[in-house]
């Protein structure tokens, strides 16, 4: 059975790091002056969000089945409900790097709270972690900075407002690096949109249509091996179109050049292509054309 340490809690969070809790919804520690506690857990259950920025190798991280080494300079997000297995190097005395950590009832009624779902990258995979440029590090912890000068300053009515307002700010920031990352990262893009493209050709000249039913965006994310939120990321940054959209785009290509093929009807074409009705095929059809399946047929 594994061994769980349960992060429910600002408390439980700075519990295990050894540090003081001064603010009961966030903290913020600075790990090169924090000793490594070893404990004899594995694996950590996170009710909280969290923002690690990690600038030393100390361990390696997995989170499903996918593995990270902690390199200079990476920063990495988990979520509430995520559980990451985490096995510390114990060669290692003294880490470098922070740990953001607030509870969503920081964020509860704020815009921040409203929004935090936009914040895509904390569904990601931590193989898919940000690498951040040394300017771009300095920026991180200067929000860092900021918050945890709040965090230690006395708690008033604007505390909550400032420290919410600051974290919103990193996430923006954090967006901005992302994109950075995905142009970079152009050329193996392209080597994924370009298999992404066979996949789709290939899924629906197979009988996996009829069996499995139309293709979803985390069926091709788990062939590429990308999360689903980051590779529908990564598709809308090199397409301009969500990966949902391209597909659809792709079932549309396809159903044009069976619909002229009379001798089959257009519910037969609609199950070959994985719909369970045939109006669900007629209504796609006819939002992305302007006409029904059939007065395509007739008018070509």
């Amino acid at each position: 059975m594994k061994n769980i340490y349960r992060i429910e809690s600002i408390s439980d969070f700075n519990k295990l790091n050894g540090v003081e809790t001064l603010h009961p919804l966030v903290s913020i520690i600075d790990y090169s002056k924090v000793d490594v506690a070893f404990t004899e857990h594995t694996h950590y259950y996170y009710g909280v969000y969290a923002v690690y920025l990690k600038e030393f190798i100390c361990g390696e991280l997995t989170y499903g089945h996918n593995k990270y080494d902690y390199h200079e300079g990476s920063l990495v997000f988990v979520s509430p409900g995520q559980v990451i297995k985490l096995m510390l190097n114990k060669s290692v005395t003294k880490r470098k790097g922070w740990a953001l950590m607030f509870h969503p009832d920081l964020i509860h009624g704020t815009n921040l709270g409203k929004q935090i779902n936009d914040y895509h990258f904390f569904s990601y995979d931590i193989s898919e972690a940000l690498h951040i440029s040394e300017r771009e590090r300095k920026m991180v912890i200067e929000s860092f900075d900021k918050i945890s000068f709040e965090i230690n300053h006395s708690i008033d009515k604007h505390s909550r407002k400032l420290i919410v307002n600051n974290i919103q700010l990193l996430l923006d920031y954090c967006i901005r690096y992302y994109d950075r990352q995905f142009i970079t990262r152009e050329q193996l893009n392209l080597g994924t949109l370009e298999k992404f493209e066979r996949e789709l050709n290939a899924y629906f000249v197979s009988e996996k249509p009829k069996t499995i039913g139309l293709p979803s965006v985390s069926y091709f994310a788990d062939i590429m091996e990308f999360s689903a939120n980051y590779f529908g990321d990564l598709v809308k940054k090199e397409t301009g179109k969500s990966a949902q959209e391209y597909i659809h785009l792709k079932i549309i290509d396809i159903a044009k050049n069976r619909i002229l093929d009379t001798s089959k009807t257009v519910s037969e074409i609609a199950y070959e292509l994985g719909f369970k009705y045939p109006q669900h095929f007629t209504r796609m059809f006819k939002n992305e054309t302007g006409f029904s399946p059939n007065q395509y047929r007739l008018l070509n």
